[in-house]
């Protein structure tokens, strides 16, 4: 039992309720009750890692985030985020962070990744890292396939956010889990994962909602929409990979 987690959660969810947000969740089942996995989900918006938690619960289970080191020496989100046993990634050099991770996965632990690395402001998939194929083969754990839809509507980089009674629709799918062989090849294993999450957020996207006039900014130029496109979002992301102060750690660059 972890009161504080189980608190933010229960807060959360207040808040969710309150901002009419009509979450639509699949595969929940597919989340093992017991023993570590890895939880790779994609990631358009700032409060995936919430909304990704919450298809734990039927099976009783709280996930463990990577998120970046910043987040953790914030006065408020820092302690929280050390209470609810959360990971911090240093950004420059990831070997503790993928450690602690490697451990947590074999006490039993379900540890949240974001195989992007960060944020796609196109709304596609982005190349992923092979961490989260790493560390399932090192701790002898299944991947969770878990994709979110809709989420970059509610608050993603440099766009309106909708933190109030906005009502939308935010898809969560989790596949079924993969196993990935001790020798298997990790780059091919993480096509493979890629691949499945990919045929989840297809199906999620052609199953939601349509968009139209403003929120045509939320959907990809792919469909439609006025998001960049992959090559334009890559070039605005490598401003952010170079920066050492962002919102969490302003006065505090380190």
């Amino acid at each position: 039992m972890e009161p504080l987690y189980t608190s933010i959660i229960g807060t959360a969810r207040v808040v969710f309720f309150g901002q009419g947000l009509k979450f639509v969740m699949e595969g929940e089942d597919n989340v093992p009750r017991s023993g570590g996995a890895v939880m790779a989900i994609n990631h358009t918006g700032y409060f995936d890692f919430t909304y990704a938690g919450l298809v734990a619960r039927r099976s009783k289970r709280l996930v463990r985030f990577m998120a970046k080191k910043s987040i953790f020496s914030h006065r408020v989100a820092g302690p929280l985020m050390r209470g609810m046993k959360h990971i911090p990634v240093d950004r420059r050099d990831g070997r503790e962070s993928f450690n602690r991770a490697v451990q947590a996965l074999k006490h039993g632990e379900i540890v949240g990744v974001f195989p992007e690395a960060t944020m796609s402001r196109s709304f596609e998939l982005k190349e992923f890292k092979p961490g989260a194929v790493r560390m399932a083969q090192e701790a002898g754990v299944p991947i969770l396939p878990t994709t979110i839809w809709g989420s970059q509507r509610v608050w993603s980089k440099n766009l309106p956010k909708h933190l109030g009674r906005s009502n939308i629709p935010v898809f969560i799918t989790v596949g079924e889990p993969i196993t990935v062989a001790p020798e298997e090849d990790r780059a091919a294993a993480t096509l493979r994962l890629r691949d499945v999450m990919q045929a989840q957020l297809d199906a999620q996207q052609a199953a939601y909602p349509a968009m139209t006039g403003d929120d045509l900014v939320y959907q990809p130029a792919r469909l439609g929409g006025t998001a960049p496109t992959p090559e334009d979002a890559a070039a605005l992301d490598k401003a952010d990979m170079t920066r050492t102060v962002d919102k969490f750690n302003k006065g505090r660059e380190r």
